[in-house]
């Protein structure tokens, strides 16, 4: 086989190796590393993420501000969007096809017959794609929790960071916030410092205790560092002085605190006034309240505004209110698709006043969708006019044909996006 076929039939081997998509534990990715040689004891200095919702963006941010410092950077996120490929920054770069199908087979190769899911196994692939290459920095983003997330196998990181934590995943990591903020603390490690994002007291707490029990410095948002927005401009202050930035590229004003931790980071690291500046502007990360320009569903959508977000717990749905509330008023109607083990009536609660309409979709060729018709009740519960569509352009059409220039929002789950974002080139 040739081009993306290579890669995609190797990763599709690799989900059949494991009954589950979820079993957190670190043996299975210890032995396999151990199998293709540690490579994760050859790392550049790691930067670890964890944290509910932020994470994402703010490494997409950290990645910026050392990028415009002449650093090369390794960068691991998940999950992807349109291809697997994103999941994988090599010195910067998306991993090239030829090297990643390599990769993957070579993974594949030494793992053998072996029990290990998909996500452990990938992020093998993953360390050994940044070994093989030389970088300044490697950024890890936990994909569950952290404690036992497949990410947290380095003893030595330079930096950890621990963006909000919220509810979401509670069947993997707790059904409370301390439970959970338990799970991301795991990330810390002896005498390193944590920079920590705005928090709820009680997750807060538990960070704090675990980053004492380690030696940890701990730089926490409201104690140690501050971000505010005045005037049309982002205000950071720490200890050694006041940054007048502009406001982050990406939207909302959760992106506030997002770009409060980047910002955190690259100070505490040494990094200058000027790489602050670029790790809010220069940023991008889509399927965040991303507005969509050009393509066929914006055809379709002729003069509509057409937007897309990937946010599915009810604290993503908060801030995405929020970011909606900040745009310029327009009938605004909402295409939904969520996975079966969310929150929708808490996702969706927030953004019932703002929305005139939802229409209900199942994300296509995903199995753990959650049926049009549940979304649909679930946003009548909470107030919503609702109805149901096949796919995402027909909601699409039946929007503009009846209020043609709306605001149109796609949300409700990363998957979602990621079929948006293929469908639409």
């Amino acid at each position: 086989m040739t081009g993306s076929s290579t890669s995609d039939a190797i990763l599709e081997r690799m989900q059949r190796l494991h009954p589950k998509v979820i079993d957190l534990t670190l043996g299975r990715v210890e032995r396999c590393l151990a199998a293709v040689g540690d490579p994760h004891l050859a790392q550049p200095p790691v930067i670890h993420l964890a944290g509910t919702n932020g994470k994402g963006s703010t490494q997409a941010m950290i990645r910026a501000g050392l990028e415009a410092a002449g650093q090369k950077v390794h960068a691991y996120t998940s999950p992807h969007l349109a291809r697997f490929h994103e999941r994988i920054r090599v010195a910067g770069e998306l991993i090239s096809e030829e090297n990643l199908a390599r990769i993957l087979d070579e993974v594949y190769e030494a793992n053998g017959n072996e029990t290990i899911t998909y996500f452990e196994i990938t992020t093998v692939a993953a360390f050994l794609a940044f070994r093989l290459t030389p970088a300044d920095w490697t950024l890890l983003e936990t994909g569950l929790g952290g404690r036992h997330d497949a990410t947290n196998v380095i003893d030595d990181p330079r930096l950890t960071v621990i963006t909000t934590v919220d509810l979401d995943h509670q069947q993997y990591l707790g059904e409370t916030l301390a439970e959970i903020a338990y799970q991301k603390a795991g990330i810390l490690k002896r005498g390193v410092p944590v920079i920590v994002g705005p928090q709820h007291e009680e997750a807060l707490d538990v960070i704090e205790r675990e980053a004492e029990r380690l030696g940890a410095p701990v730089i926490a948002y409201g104690q140690h560092w501050h971000v505010t927005e005045e005037r049309g401009r982002l205000v950071y202050q720490d200890e050694t002085g006041l940054l007048d930035l502009p406001l982050p590229n990406l939207r909302g004003p959760h992106q506030h605190k997002n770009a409060g931790n980047a910002i955190a980071a690259l100070r505490h690291l040494g990094f200058d006034d000027t790489a602050c500046e670029a790790a809010i502007t220069r940023a991008f990360w889509p399927a965040r309240m991303q507005r969509l320009q050009t393509g066929p569903l914006i055809d379709l959508a002729g003069d509509a505004e057409l937007w897309l977000d990937g946010g599915h717990n009810p604290a993503a749905g908060v801030a995405l209110a929020e970011t909606l509330a900040e745009l310029p008023p327009r009938p605004t109607h909402l295409i939904c698709g969520m996975l079966s083990t969310k929150d929708v009536a808490g996702y969706l609660r927030p953004l019932s006043h703002l929305a005139l309409s939802l229409h209900a979709v199942a994300i296509p060729d995903t199995t753990a969708t959650l049926p049009a018709e549940e979304t649909a009740e679930a946003a009548r519960r909470v107030g919503l006019p609702t109805s149901i569509s096949p796919s995402v352009e027909e909601a699409l059409a039946e929007i503009v044909a009846k209020d043609p220039t709306s605001r149109v929002l796609i949300c409700g789950s990363l998957y979602l996006a990621g079929a948006v974002l293929r469908e639409n080139g």
